[in-house]
């Protein structure tokens, strides 16, 4: 019998065999990813090798099909080693979805309208029947930032956000003035760090804008400022920073 895809957005079931378990709960994070591979084809193929380890819940193809490739109550293997919120078992806690493109080895082409379109209402379906809150739909860089890049700075979060997806404020211009990096130290480098912690970022906090600090500034650009992306807390990423805490719930 022909699996059925349990969102009624995908198409068809591709299944992996790469999944476990869920060790812990409840499932409240919304990972996205690109693929970073030449094609769909070869992408889906290594989504369901064995030998691969790595799977996801559900693909997006650059024409807007999306398939599925682990049902939804299993622990895929997306995330890898990575942390959020003081959740390291990313895994266990999410779903996770792959979107076709090259990445950044492959230029960082332009996500296609009809897969953004795609993407948009996999995850509003996804983030409703789970009840995922809007800031905990994030990057596989926020999760990982000194190991990850994807979905990438040209990702547009901004539309997703239009739609009712993820966290999102307007970024705050990039002027000139003071901004710190990796060398400085001392206590505002102990507030940024804090503040970083605060939105849910692994970022201890030390004192010292070191190359894991650095990481974290990197992969909030990719993600929330996108316009300038080059781990220098400049006052626009800061007061985005600032911004997006103000604005997550029960802050208000």
């Amino acid at each position: 019998m022909k699996p059925t895809p349990e969102s009624p957005l995908a198409t068809s079931v591709h299944p992996s065999p790469n999944h476990g378990e869920r060790r812990s709960g409840p499932v409240d994070l919304l990972v996205l990813h690109y693929t970073g591979m030449e094609s769909a084809a070869a992408a889906l193929q290594r989504l369901a090798n064995p030998v691969a380890e790595v799977s996801a819940h559900y693909v997006v193809l650059e024409d807007g099909r999306v398939v599925q490739m682990v049902p939804e109550g299993r622990r895929a293997w997306h995330a890898g080693q990575g942390s959020w919120a003081g959740v390291s078992d990313i895994n266990s806690r999410s779903l996770g979805v792959e979107i076709v493109n090259g990445g950044h080895a492959g230029g960082l082409p332009a996500y296609p309208e009809a897969q953004v379109a795609a993407v948009i209402e996999l995850c509003r379906d996804l983030t409703a029947r789970w009840s995922i809150p809007a800031h905990r739909v994030l990057a596989h860089s926020d999760i990982a930032p000194e190991r990850k890049e994807d979905p990438g700075e040209h990702f547009p979060w901004d539309a997703l956000a239009r739609a009712g997806i993820g966290h999102w404020v307007t970024p705050a211009p990039i002027r000139d003035g003071r901004f710190f990096a990796q060398g400085d130290a001392g206590q505002p480098i102990e507030a940024l760090q804090a503040m970083f912690s605060l939105y849910g970022y692994d970022q201890p906090v030390t004192g010292v804008f070191d190359a894991r600090t650095g990481a974290v500034v990197t992969a909030f650009q990719r993600h929330f400022r996108p316009a300038r992306v080059d781990g220098v807390a400049d006052a626009s990423t800061i007061t985005t920073l600032r911004d997006l805490i103000a604005a997550l719930p029960g802050r208000g």
